[in-house]
């Protein structure tokens, strides 16, 4: 039975990483979309654009996905009490009485989750993504991609404050990764100057966007969790657009093929993945997986950019990738999380 367990935890940590993996991939090759459309369009712009296009793009699928629960619930409370003979109204009407009453329960309890989960995922990543927009103007992109990624150590650092423990063959992964990104990220001397300092801001900012989606993830649809981030990014990113730019139609129009690329597979799809990925799954874990953006955005710029890939670089993915591998045999023991324990306190 303990060996069964075991191999179901393996396998789904696997298959949750794999999403992560996905939207990693998605994440990284948008820094090709996000190089090209900064030609055009001031960060606010560009993130509040993209972000109502995720919007768009999820909405739908949010509809669809809740009328669907809605039935499943209320056939899963009704259906021993439809077996009920006609003559026996007024216990029929009483157990339909009781399904609303746990229908309107769990409606207020996603509400709350909703709004809450909404406001701090929402916050957190605008904050994240404007520093990291901003702050790539005052260092090189080398240092901007090696700091951003470092939420892999953060997470578990944050998250051992708020009393969550760690298989300690975690860290030999993380260290892994953080080799990783420095052979793939550094060239040069390594210094600190203000846009360092708005890099390792940007990577705090997501390190809490992912305990977040890790905690609420729990609680609530995970599509319904990137929506509600995704509408308090929006209104942030566009009162910075109004306040700080002055967007034009034919700035726009130019940087809208950029825009829809990170619209619909930066925003829409692989947001949702880190939401469904994270769903129980350990944040140390997830967040190894998410830094290969770096590696996702290096090889992008390859290929589609035609920037060179050095011995050193190659050196850097593999070992983030040797990382992934092994974070799933050493950390399996501490791979998915129970869903009594919660990494961030309400």
């Amino acid at each position: 039975m303990n060996h069964r367990m075991k191999q179901n935890d393996r396998i789904y940590t696997f298959t949750h990483t794999l999403m992560l993996l996905v939207a990693s991939f998605f994440w990284g090759t948008t820094f090709v979309a996000q190089s090209l459309g900064a030609e055009y369009v001031g960060a606010g712009t560009y993130l509040a654009l993209r972000t109502y296009i995720g919007i768009a793009f999820l909405l739908p699928f949010v509809i669809y996905r809740d009328r669907e629960e809605y039935k499943v619930y209320k056939k899963g409370s009704l259906g021993r009490d439809n077996s009920i003979e006609s003559a026996d109204v007024d216990l029929k009407s009483s157990s339909v009485d009781r399904t609303s009453s746990l229908l309107k329960d769990k409606r207020q309890k996603e509400i709350e989750a909703f709004i809450k989960g909404g406001l701090l995922a929402g916050l957190f990543i605008f904050l994240a993504s404007f520093a990291q927009q901003y702050g790539i103007a005052y260092t090189s992109v080398a240092k901007a991609g090696f700091l951003t990624a470092l939420y892999v150590v953060f997470v578990p650092i944050i998250s051992v404050f708020f009393g969550r423990k760690f298989n300690n063959n975690l860290w030999i992964c993380i260290a892994l990764s953080v080799v990783g990104l420095y052979l793939l990220c550094m060239k040069g001397s390594f210094y600190l100057e203000m846009g360092d300092a708005l890099m390792v801001v940007s990577a705090l900012g997501f390190s809490v966007q992912i305990l977040a989606v890790s905690r609420y993830s729990k609680r609530i649809d995970p599509v319904k969790l990137t929506l509600s981030q995704f509408i308090v990014e929006a209104v942030l990113a566009t009162i910075v657009m109004f306040v700080l730019e002055r967007p034009d139609m034919a700035s726009i129009y130019n940087a809208l093929p950029a825009i829809l690329y990170a619209g619909i597979f930066s925003s829409g799809i692989a947001y949702t993945l880190q939401a469904l990925g994270q769903k129980n799954l350990n944040p140390a874990i997830a967040s190894i997986a998410m830094c290969l953006e770096s590696v996702f955005g290096t090889l992008s710029g390859w290929i589609v950019l035609g920037q060179s890939l050095s011995f050193r670089e190659a050196a850097g993915c593999v070992l983030m990738f040797g990382a992934i591998v092994l974070s799933q045999f050493l950390g399996s023991s501490d791979s998915k999380e129970s869903s009594k324990k919660s990494v961030i306190s309400d």
